[in-house]
C-alpha cells in the first residue's frame, strides 16, 4: 500500500511541476531581442549562413538538414552554454520548430522558455537586422 501511495504522490508532484512550467510565445521585436535573456538559434549552419543570426545569439542546431535530431546532444550543449534555471529564448526560421522544442523543454524539463514565433523570417519582413554567422 505504501509503495502505491508513493507512486501516486510522485505522479502528482511531477504533474504539479509541469503545471508551473512556462512557455511564452511572442514575436521577436527590438525590445525583446535586446532584453538581455539568452537567445538560442536552433537552425542549421546553412540557415545561419543564409539569413544571418540575432546578434549575440547562441547557435545550437536541433534538427539537421534531413530532419534528424539528437535530444541528448542538444540538451548537453544547451545546458553547457545557457543557464537553464533562468529564462531563455529560442528562435528558428519561422517559429515552427521552436514551438515544438519550447513546449517540450517547458513541459518535460520545466524550463522557462520564450518562443520567438515567426522566427528569423518575421525579423526580415519587419526590417529587424541580423548579423553574419562567422563560425
Amino acid at each position: 500500500m505504501e509503495n502505491k501511495l508513493a507512486k501516486i504522490l510522485l505522479s502528482l508532484m511531477i504533474l504539479g511541476i509541469s503545471l508551473l512550467a512556462e512557455v511564452t510565445h511572442q514575436y521577436p521585436t527590438h525590445e525583446n531581442l535586446n532584453s538581455g535573456i539568452p537567445i538560442v538559434d536552433i537552425r542549421t549552419p546553412s540557415e545561419w549562413k543564409q539569413t544571418g543570426i540575432v546578434k549575440g545569439s547562441i547557435t545550437i542546431m536541433f534538427f539537421d538538414e534531413k530532419g534528424a535530431y539528437d535530444v541528448n546532444a542538444f540538451l548537453a550543449e544547451l545546458n553547457q552554454k545557457v543557464d537553464t534555471k533562468k529564462p531563455f529564448a529560442l528562435i528558428c526560421r519561422t517559429g515552427s520548430r521552436t514551438k515544438q522544442i519550447s513546449d517540450f523543454l517547458s513541459k518535460e524539463l520545466n524550463y522557462d522558455v520564450v518562443n520567438f514565433k515567426g522566427g528569423i523570417y518575421y525579423m526580415k519582413r519587419n526590417n529587424i537586422p541580423t548579423v553574419a554567422h562567422t563560425k
